[in-house]
């Protein structure tokens, strides 16, 4: 089985959206998946879900689309087996016929939230005076609001010569230097993705 993964992510460059496949290649590639996806940057939220859609409807007998998006928002009940219910809450998103749920994954709030799973790789990205006393504490990485994780990281890249956190430069630079595993840990959802990836890949 082949799997190509639908990702929001990479705004609307050439460049930036070649970061952003690299970025998530490298994280796959580290979490021990017996081969790797194809990853596709979409772009837009809206254009992940209308991809995702037409390569529902298009793609071969051997390839199954999955689709990755943010869920800017925190699921009810923490519910792990109902990403369509949350997508058409939100996003008023039908699931496609013939699409199981094992066909949808969340970031959960965003891709920043997993970047609060793994601070050690943060500090070594962001270098010399990188304050990590600035990052939330919260354990439970999928409840910490987006604005909080946005205006920490800025907070606490602000001695750097990075200067700030700008999501275009530095998210999948980022992304690349996660672990997986602990980003598992922390987060049930990203969890169910990476399982579901190794249980489709063995297919």
């Amino acid at each position: 089985m082949k799997i190509k993964v639908y990702i929001e992510g990479g705004g609307q460059t050439k460049a930036l959206k070649t970061k952003c496949r690299e970025g998530f290649s490298s994280f796959f590639g580290k979490a021990g998946l017996p081969k790797m996806p194809a990853v596709v940057a979409c772009g837009s939220r809206n254009d992940a879900y209308d991809d995702f859609c037409t390569a529902v409807k298009t793609a071969n007998a051997d390839t199954l689309p999955l689709l990755l998006v943010d869920s800017e928002a925190i699921i009810a009940n923490g519910n792990t087996d109902a990403p369509w219910i949350h997508l058409k809450t939100r996003d008023n998103w039908d699931k496609p016929d013939d699409v199981e749920n094992g066909q949808a994954h969340l970031m959960v709030l965003c891709m920043e939230s997993w970047f609060m799973a793994d601070k050690d790789a943060l500090a070594e990205f962001f270098g010399q005076g990188f304050h990590l006393n600035c990052l939330p504490k919260r354990a439970n990485i999928e409840a910490i609001p987006k604005a909080t994780l946005y205006s920490s990281l800025e907070t606490a890249a602000k001695r750097t010569k990075k200067k700030t956190y700008g999501k275009g430069d530095h998210s999948f630079g980022i992304l690349a230097m996660i672990d997986p595993q602990k980003v598992q840990d922390a987060s049930p959802w990203a969890k169910r993705l990476i399982v579901t990836l190794k249980e489709k890949l063995q297919a």
